[in-house]
């Protein structure tokens, strides 16, 4: 299990990168899981248009099991076949 200290508020405008190094989107909201008193997930927008179909996706919920680590960025796992392919190899 990952243990994360932070204030909520540190993490809206962070980038959120996949560990294949592709930006997904900037956080703009945490849902919060008041009775279990933990995050469960990061609502993540300003999305890459390139990996994301902007005319279905407003932002993305980003669930807490698949954050690897927060700091200067939000690095979360990659996932194949998450997001449209493109540009990029195994996306």
């Amino acid at each position: 299990m990952i243990a994360m200290r932070t204030q909520i508020t540190e993490l809206f405008g962070l980038s959120v990168y996949t560990e294949k190094s592709l930006l997904v989107g900037e956080v703009e909201d945490v849902l919060i899981d008041i009775e279990g008193r933990k995050m469960e997930s990061l609502v993540v927008g300003k999305l890459n248009q390139e990996l994301v179909d902007i005319k279905n996706y407003k932002g993305l919920k980003i669930p807490f099991r698949i954050i690897r680590s927060i700091g200067d960025i939000v690095l979360i796992r990659h996932l194949p076949g998450a997001f449209k392919t493109g540009n990029f190899d195994d996306v």
